[in-house]
């Protein structure tokens, strides 16, 4: 009896735990991705303290965090995720974020005409792609 209580115990843990690290994780890197992106100069001197101070290297970086904390929270909100919808879904956000700060950073430097075009595209390609197979999954197999 004492056997199954633990092995009962190590089952919930086991679904449990790791769900609740990544909604934190998730949550935490999805904060701290929206303040470098939105508010790049307050990030800089709170949390970034590597000089030189670059506003659209601190945006991308937003951006990647939020997309980082967005493939933790979808993989988290729904028991059985498709991996592969969940890739696709959390890079697509991070992606268009970063379309977002190159439209926000377009007189920073780079190459905006080229740039710009490039990165929705695939951002574009990669939110379809992933709405695509999220529906897919959950469509119940025949």
């Amino acid at each position: 009896m004492a056997a199954r209580t633990v092995d009962t115990r190590a089952a919930t843990l086991g679904r449990g735990f790791p769900r609740a690290i990544a909604l934190l994780g998730g949550a935490g890197f999805v904060a701290l991705g929206l303040w470098a992106l939105v508010a790049p100069r307050a990030f800089f001197g709170a949390v970034a303290r590597f000089e030189p101070y670059n506003q659209h290297f601190l945006q991308d970086i937003g951006a990647f965090q939020v997309g980082l904390g967005a493939v933790l929270l979808l993989a988290a909100a729904v028991a059985r995720t498709d991996a592969l919808a969940v890739a696709l879904l959390g890079v697509g956000v991070g992606a268009a974020l970063h379309t977002l700060s190159h439209l926000i950073g377009r007189d920073l430097g780079g190459n905006p005409q080229t740039d710009i075009p490039t990165v929705a595209f695939m951002t574009l390609l990669l939110l379809a792609a992933g709405v695509v197979r999220w529906r897919d999954a959950r469509r119940p197999a025949r």
